[in-house]
């Protein structure tokens, strides 16, 4: 498998690689090139390169060719430095593929390797042996193959009577006895630069698909006296390739099979890798512990000692250590150590939670820098707004930042607290050490030490239940209340108003939290 870490090549490097990439991928039925769509958060083709890169070859080719304004600037991202090489759209095969490639490198000494930009699951490592076989073996051309229990629709590898590959037969070309046989070709070669140039000069269309086959140059080079051999690799998944979207959702599952497998090795608990996704580019440190039905994606970073799920998706994240993110959704988004999250939060990019923070259920934040132990706890919107350390958002708190045409910015001072119900209109300040009273709405800004109220002063109709709602149950609860003569007036369990609006003078204090 490969992946962004893969192993750098310590052998003597190649001449060239070339990966082709200009197939049409009917099978997968869309619109987006076969190449481009994803396995463990990066595109077909950018697994295919970095395997491909172990081998420090002089050059990098990519041939492309259907859908190709796709595939180029793609490449252009992944790998500026490989070349493009153009196949016409009336492809003729993979000879012709890379008969192109060859045509754009010119002359060249030494090996030249040929991969396939939809088999993500070679790795560099195999890549490297494959190399240094055909070295040791002094070959002219090698293959790469594997044998695999049910060989249908692959090529078969057909050897001489001294262990020798002799041919290569499609499978729509072969035989009975040829389809019997077991060892397939991967479509994945190393040859002698001048040899792969005069096998390609004596390519044939004569066969069932009228194509220039690559396939028919280990017979090409036997016949003039060349050495041709195999490397047989027993992992079966690196001569898969993806052909539909049942192969794409089979190897996705292997690959993240294999990602969940090195990161429990390196310390991480993975309570159900079944239902846990990791992407390639992510970094987790020992002793975080992930719940099922996580997904972790991007470049997504997290902290010793937190824990992450269930039900999370997380896309280029950082945590920090000792964190606690739970059935949340977060993107480009900086939660750090020993804060908490969720549940049913959602984190748009520019969210910033700091060290001891609380982000809480039902609250959505967008471009909100929330300071040190402050905490928005619940059923909240805070977009673009900073908040200070060891502020206390109450719930229900919305920070109206959009006025129809443009956002504006909001700050809520350090320690200061915002009552339950409350909407701040940006742009407004409320500074440190400042209330706002619940159900307010504020325009205007706040000043250290102040109370902000915005409402309405509360007025009570006498009466009004038994002259509007006559026969009701509520106008018979009212009228049995006041023949007992008992109503919240009287309750002498009820607390002060007054007392409960000043009995937590703590910073972040809220009454209902």
């Amino acid at each position: 498998m490969t992946t962004s870490s893969e192993p750098k090549s310590s052998i003597e490097p190649v001449a060239a690689v070339i990966v082709l990439a200009a197939g049409g991928g009917t099978r997968m039925k869309s619109a987006k090139s076969k190449l481009l769509h994803e396995l463990a958060g990066r595109p077909l083709v950018s697994h295919a390169i970095d395997a491909a890169e172990t081998l420090h070859s002089q050059h990098l080719a990519v041939v492309v060719g259907v859908l190709a304004d796709q595939v180029e600037p793609a490449l252009q991202q992944i790998a500026p430095n490989v070349r493009i090489v153009r196949q016409s759209q009336d492809a003729y095969g993979t000879g012709h593929a890379v008969r192109c490639a060859l045509r754009e490198l010119g002359e060249l000494h030494g090996e030249v390797v040929v991969t396939l930009g939809d088999d993500p699951m070679l790795s560099g490592q195999t890549l490297q042996r494959f190399v240094e076989q055909h070295r040791a073996d002094q070959n002219a051309l090698t293959v790469l193959t594997a044998r695999v229990p049910d060989p249908s629709g692959y090529g078969r590898i057909v050897r001489g009577a001294d262990g020798s590959v002799a041919r290569i037969v499609e499978h729509n070309d072969a035989s009975a006895d040829e389809r019997a046989i077991d060892e397939i070709n991967s479509g994945v070669f190393v040859f002698d630069a001048v040899v792969l140039a005069d096998g390609l000069s004596r390519l044939t269309t004569h066969n069932a698909q009228g194509e220039y086959y690559l396939t028919d140059l280990p017979a090409i080079a036997q016949q003039q006296g060349h050495r041709v051999g195999a490397y047989v690799t027993d992992d079966l998944w690196e001569v898969e390739g993806v052909n539909n979207r049942i192969q794409l959702a089979a190897i996705a599952k292997e690959m993240n099979r294999r990602i969940c497998r090195r990161w429990m090795l390196d310390g991480v608990t993975i309570l159900d890798p079944d239902t846990t996704w990791i992407h390639d580019d992510v970094d987790l440190a020992p002793d975080v512990t992930l719940l099922p039905g996580t997904s972790l994606e991007g470049a997504t970073t997290i902290g010793s000692g937190s824990v992450i799920g269930p039900d999370t998706t997380l896309v280029d994240v950082e945590v920090g250590e000792n964190a606690t993110v739970s059935r949340t959704h977060g993107s480009l988004a900086v939660i750090g150590a020993g804060a908490s999250v969720g549940p049913y939060a959602y984190l748009r990019p520019g969210t910033v939670l700091e060290a001891e923070g609380k982000i809480g259920t039902f609250v959505e934040a967008k471009n909100a820098h929330i300071g040190r132990g402050a905490k928005v706890p619940h059923l909240t919107y805070a977009g673009d707004v900073e908040i200070g350390e060891a502020a206390n958002i109450g719930a229900g708190t919305i920070f109206a930042n959009y006025d129809g045409v443009d956002k504006h910015h909001s700050t809520v001072g350090r320690a200061s607290f915002i009552g339950s119900d409350s909407v701040l209109v940006a742009p407004v300040h409320v500074a440190d050490g400042a209330y706002v009273a619940a159900g307010s709405t504020i325009t205007d800004d706040v000043a250290a030490g102040e109370l902000g109220i915005a409402r309405g002063r509360q007025h009570n109709s006498s009466g009004w239940v038994l002259r509007n709602r006559a026969g009701t149950r509520t106008a018979r609860a009212a009228e049995e209340t006041s023949t007992t003569g008992s109503s919240t007036e009287d309750n002498t369990d009820a607390a002060p108003r007054a007392a409960t609006e000043v009995r937590d003078e703590q910073p972040g204090g809220d009454v209902v939290d």
